[in-house]
């Protein structure tokens, strides 16, 4: 287990490696002029303004955006080695600190879709795949292909629509009380859900045509005791990986919906940079993303031994 854990860390490292450098690189070829694009967005806030010859020679020294990129880009990589990963350009504030700020409100946001998610896709999943080519089976597909046809901007612009403007009983965008938390909540659910509930269905109904289903039928197992017991915990193998796929997105910051509802978490925030091309901000944001993923990644991976005791881990005895 230690080795198999050891090994996945390593991935992880040269993961961020790669994601940052790339990043970084990415970043520098860019339409337009970076120092330029400061000055007026957050130095002057006025998009049409023309700065001056020194004024950008200033501004470059002073961001030390004169240096070669690869002379940049390893000063970033020796001080976000130490936990710095430099200063936003926006707030002037500590970029980790402004990730961590945020944080809160991406993590409240990711786990109430996961849970509308799961809550919604895992029951008509199995309702479907145990009454397959039924009334019931169809309704549930229909359902499935409808969200997941459905792009997230647009049904939030749906739901914001008939429920904040129409009926007036949910605010429009922001971020307070749990009424805030409904519309873009349910808009990150139903996709998530769609995709979810089509996978929990398959899976269930490879699971079902198994030997060793067929022998507990044989053997007298009344159909509950069979699904719940025997098939689930094998079923929700690829369903567990999905959704832990799907919520290291959503901590990575769900960058449309948070726009939408102006909801000021990471995907917010992330928005706001590139606009202003915040480049420490951009960067350390990349990174995060990466790191959450790769985290998400081992723990779903860690977590299939519990689902199924005859899981073993490369290196582990």
């Amino acid at each position: 287990m230690f080795g198999y854990v050891a090994k996945r860390i390593a991935i992880a490292i040269v993961v961020v490696l790669v994601v940052s450098s790339l990043t970084f690189f990415l970043l520098s070829i860019m339409p337009g002029d970076t120092t330029v694009t400061i000055i007026q967005k957050i130095f002057i806030g006025d998009p049409e303004y023309n700065p001056s010859q020194q004024e950008i020679e200033a501004t470059k020294k002073m961001l030390d955006l004169g240096q070669p990129l690869w002379v940049q880009y390893l000063r970033w990589l020796n001080k976000a080695l130490h936990g710095d990963f430099g200063v936003s350009y926006i707030s002037g504030r500590p970029v980790l600190s402004e990730i961590l700020v945020r944080l809160p409100a991406t993590a409240t946001l990711a786990i109430v879709a996961t849970v509308i998610s799961l809550l919604i896709s895992i029951p008509l999943g199995v309702l479907s795949a145990v009454r397959q080519n039924s009334p019931i089976d169809y309704a549930c597909m229909a359902f499935s292909t409808f969200f997941i046809a459905m792009p997230g901007f647009w049904l939030g612009l749906i739901l914001i629509l008939v429920f904040s403007l129409k009926l007036n009983l949910l605010p429009v965008a922001g971020y307070g009380g749990w009424k805030h938390l409904i519309l873009p909540a349910v808009t990150l659910g139903a996709g998530m859900a769609a995709v979810t509930m089509r996978l929990t269905r398959t899976s269930v109904l490879e699971v079902l045509r198994l030997d060793y289903v067929r022998t507990a039928r044989a053997k007298g197992l009344d159909e509950k005791t069979i699904l719940y017991r025997h098939v689930l915990k094998n079923a929700l193998i690829p369903v567990v990986t999905l959704v832990g796929l799907q919520l290291g997105h959503l901590l990575g910051g769900a960058v449309i919906v948070e726009t939408i509802f102006a909801w000021p978490g990471i995907g917010k925030l992330l928005v706001d940079s590139i606009d202003a091309r915040d480049i420490p901000m951009i960067q350390g944001g990349a990174v995060f993303m990466a790191v959450v993923f790769s985290l998400v990644n081992l723990l779903v991976d860690l977590s299939y031994r519990f689902l199924d005791p005859r899981i073993r881990y490369e290196g582990s005895e």
